[in-house]
């Protein structure tokens, strides 16, 4: 072989500088690159990460505290409204127990005076339970012939008195109390008049023109809780060979 030949191949094997410092700056940058990615973040990142996580985290808690709110408003409304319904069906479920047969020539309602717990005497709307009720909350063994109240008191809300005919001083004696809403706020009387086509609302029992005690057609139950309130209507049983009002 021509030393020119050989002179010529060494040439190609041999690396030139050229490509030697290109190399040289491709390993540089690749180091750079390294260099950059080891080194983690910096002060003014970690501090804009850490205004952004605030903010997100003081968003967020207002957004629950807001629906907590909203939930809680939306439950005592709730809570509220299912007292009324359960209060005014135990009213209704003791009167249609008050009416059922066998009945005597009296009415299932009527008008009795009695004497509070706090010595004040009323004539409240009154009703008798043959059996009882096993809701009322007895100390001693349950009667029967139990002649139940219902009034509002001022403070108490609406409380049910009731007394059995079989206790001793059964008139003179002063009936148990229940509580039966702390929420109630007034008792109203409806009375018909002109064959239902005028309804007119009380406060006490009315009196007919001979003196006699006249009993409604409904009852008016008002419940109030601060801001909440509420009225329901309760149809009496009417008398003995009667037609109910509606």
């Amino acid at each position: 072989m021509s030393a020119a030949r050989q002179a010529v191949r060494w040439s190609a094997l041999t690396p030139t500088r050229s490509r030697i410092s290109a190399r040289a700056k491709r390993v540089e940058v690749n180091a750079l690159h390294l260099r950059r990615s080891a080194r983690g973040f910096t002060l003014i990142e970690t501090l804009l990460a850490a205004a952004l996580l605030g903010g997100l985290l003081l968003a967020l808690n207002f957004f629950v505290f807001s629906m907590a709110e909203i939930w809680g408003a939306g439950a005592e409304r709730r809570l509220f409204e299912q007292h009324v319904r359960a209060v005014t069906r135990e009213v209704e479920s003791l009167l249609r127990t008050a009416a059922l047969p066998p009945l005597p020539n009296d009415p299932p309602v009527f008008a009795r005076e009695i004497r509070l717990d706090d010595g004040r005497r009323v004539t409240p709307l009154s009703f008798e339970l043959p059996e009882g009720s096993p809701r009322l909350p007895w100390k001693e063994t349950p009667l029967p012939d139990v002649v139940c109240a219902l009034v509002f008191q001022e403070g108490r809300g609406l409380v049910l008195y009731w007394q059995s005919r079989l206790e001793e001083k059964y008139d003179e004696a002063a009936p148990r109390a229940f509580q039966l809403s702390p929420f109630g706020a007034g008792l109203a009387y409806e009375y018909s008049e002109s064959d239902g086509a005028v309804w007119r609302t009380y406060d006490q029992l009315q009196r007919t023109s001979g003196g006699q005690w006249s009993l409604p057609a409904r009852l008016r139950l008002k419940f109030a809780h601060g801001t909440l309130k509420a009225e329901t209507t309760v149809v009496l049983p009417p008398p003995p060979g009667t037609l109910p009002h509606f």
